[in-house]
């Protein structure tokens, strides 16, 4: 990207940082993305889903940013504070070195928690540094005017619904309804900026010296509290926890949902059209999301998303695309409806840019297997599910004997028409088995006649329809030969032994046609088309189901091969977008909590196949 000259003359960077160039902090209801040149691109304020206050990452012109970096030519280095999500941006300049600490308090102080506190403070650790910041508001996505006034105390943006007071410790100048300041740092010399959410019962309060480090005090403390109780203790500990404590970040904590990524529209091709809206809790989620964190030890957090998905996502026999929706809202609201900013250019240029999701209304039948399975796991090794709740997986179970050999759209959302998806058949397989084991093991009521016929009718659909002589493998639908990187889910699901000869084969057709450097495509949009113009990146949550695929079928070298090459695709903090590109570089939204559900299963089973 071409690079721009700042007002001084000096010269500026690029226009828009890589997607894998950032960071992340939040308080679990919202976050911000920071990036390695210390600028603030991506934060929506007061909750995940609100409209942004800054979106610098998808219009560098319009969409508002917290620029704050050292005001001379500088190199620069990003890590977090040791297992904590404090984030520190460092500055590496001729005179000296200076670093930006993020952070965002996590409270259960009602007041605090309506603040939406967000804290940087510059610490000079050599030599002398000069900063400057630059604090530009574009609220509602950029199309919201907004108001600034200045006093002794702090700088207060205000639009029509939000107003945010920014406080420092340094001299703050106005610049028409933006913040502007320079300022100079000594060695052991610290400077604070705090930007909170203020209204009618909320008032506006600095954040002097004393009281940030005791917030930074109290955040370390509070990351360090709850990661401790990890049980993991295998091989790859630094990146088991750095993928729980996103999974955490991910976390909108008033109601247990976990988004599946905090950002919307960062595109799966630069220049493409395959941008959506992630920020909302997706059903297919969440069984990945119940194993990967009783694994760990998390219960309380397993137990928070199954609360979330029995009392917000109820079965509704008036849905016309099934008692389930896909996705919901993060506080479980149905209504997503998509729409485009025609106004913003999209990150690098990529538009269009989405809110919202059209694919809420589509059918996909792989989520009662993903919600069954979550509820499972939890009745199994968390704690029994209630009589309420047993109710309403009989109810989903009878609904899945009824429509489970209907065409959808299909795991991957296609927008290409509806079609007989194996993997949609599969999860309607595991949604009746895992019921079964439940009503079994638990003495519960259930109509298990019909239930085992159906499961075993299944079965022998997907055995009979799925498998291609031709290819000598599981296909991606029947009436085809396209393979699909979905099918690596038989034998996680134990719906096939991992060393049965037809897995075994599907196996290798898959490492031929799908996989390049252990990295996996979902499918071959040439092939098999899905109703979208372009390509996309590899899928990195199917490179890790193909490691756990390798390890279950006996092929551990090449299991733990493929697992430390897609280690070396994270970013420089262990963070990794939903796809990775020809090149290496992260695509599409970013974190995905999928791909670090994935990681964390993929490194448990490889421990414990290693021994």
């Amino acid at each position: 990207m071409a690079e721009t000259a700042d007002s001084s003359g000096a010269q500026a960077g690029p226009r828009y940082l890589p997607i894998a160039d950032h960071g992340l902090i939040g308080d679990l209801r919202t976050v911000a993305l920071v990036g390695t040149d210390g600028t603030i691109d991506w934060y929506c304020c007061p909750s995940f889903d609100a409209p942004s206050v800054f979106a610098s990452l998808l219009d560098a012109d319009r969409g508002g940013s917290f620029a704050l970096a050292a005001a001379v030519t500088a190199r620069t280095k990003q890590f977090y504070f040791p297992d904590t999500n404090v984030l520190i941006t460092r500055f590496y300049t001729e005179d000296g070195v200076g670093e930006v600490q993020d952070f965002m308090p996590v409270t259960d102080d009602a007041l605090e928690i309506e603040r939406h506190r967000l804290i940087r403070r510059v610490v000079c650790v050599r030599g002398t540094v000069p900063f400057r910041v630059r604090v530009a508001p574009r609220f509602h996505y950029g199309t919201a005017s907004h108001t600034l006034r200045m006093s002794p105390d702090a700088a207060v943006f205000t639009c029509a619904d939000t107003r945010l007071a920014l406080t420092a410790t340094v001299a703050l100048e106005g610049d028409g309804t933006d913040v502007r300041a320079e300022f100079k740092l000594g060695e052991g010399e610290s400077a604070v900026f705090a930007l909170d959410q203020i209204g009618d019962d909320i008032t506006q309060r600095g954040c002097a010296h004393a009281e940030a480090e005791q917030q930074f005090t109290a955040t370390v403390a509070y990351w360090r509290g709850w990661l401790r109780q990890s049980r993991y203790r295998g091989r790859w500990r630094e990146m088991v926890h750095r993928s729980a404590l996103t999974l955490k970040l991910l976390t909108y904590a008033p109601t247990g949902a976990i988004v599946a990524a905090p950002t919307t529209s960062l595109p799966e091709q630069l220049g493409g059209e395959r941008n959506w809206d992630y920020r909302y809790a997706w059903i297919r989620d969440a069984a990945f999301c119940v194993y990967a964190l009783l694994r760990l030890g998390f219960a309380g957090e397993a137990k928070a998303f199954i609360t979330f998905l029995t009392a917000h996502i109820r079965p509704d026999q008036t849905n016309s695309s099934g008692p389930l929706q896909i996705m919901y809202g993060i506080d479980g609201r149905t209504d997503l409806t998509e729409s485009e900013l025609t106004h913003l250019e999209g990150h690098q240029g990529s538009a269009p840019v989405r809110i919202g999701n059209a694919a809420a209304d589509q059918l996909q039948l792989d989520i009662y297997g993903a919600l069954i399975d979550s509820v499972y796991l939890y009745d199994k090794w968390a704690q029994p599910i209630s009589s309420d709740q047993w109710d309403d997986v009989c109810a989903i179970v009878d609904w899945v004997c009824a429509h489970w050999d209907q065409p959808d759209e299909g795991v991957w959302e296609t927008r290409g028409g509806r079609k007989n998806f194996i993997y949609s058949r599969l999860m309607c397989w595991v949604a009746i088995e895992r019921a079964i084991r439940i009503a079994n093991r638990r003495g519960l009521p259930a109509d298990l006649p019909r239930w085992q016929q159906c499961r075993n009718t299944v079965y022998r659909r997907i055995m009979e329809r799925g498998w291609s002589e031709r290819r000598q493998a599981f296909v991606q639908h029947e009436g085809t030969d396209v393979l699909d990187a979905a099918i690596l889910m038989m034998p996680l699901t134990k719906f096939i032994a991992p060393t049965d000869p037809k897995w075994l084969s599907t196996l290798d057709a898959i490492t031929r046609d799908l996989v390049s450097d252990s990295l996996v495509y979902r499918y071959d949009p040439r092939s098999s088309p899905d109703g979208l113009r372009g390509d996309e990146g590899t899928f990195s949550i199917c490179s890790f189901w193909y490691v756990e695929a390798l390890v279950r079928a006996g092929r551990l070298d090449e299991g733990q091969l493929a697992f430390e090459k897609m280690l070396t695709y994270a970013n420089h903090l262990g963070l990794y977008a939903e796809e990775i590109g020809r090149t290496g570089e992260q695509q599409g939204n970013f974190p995905q909590a999928f791909t670090h559900l994935s990681l964390i299963s993929a490194a448990f089973n490889l421990d414990l196949a290693l021994g």
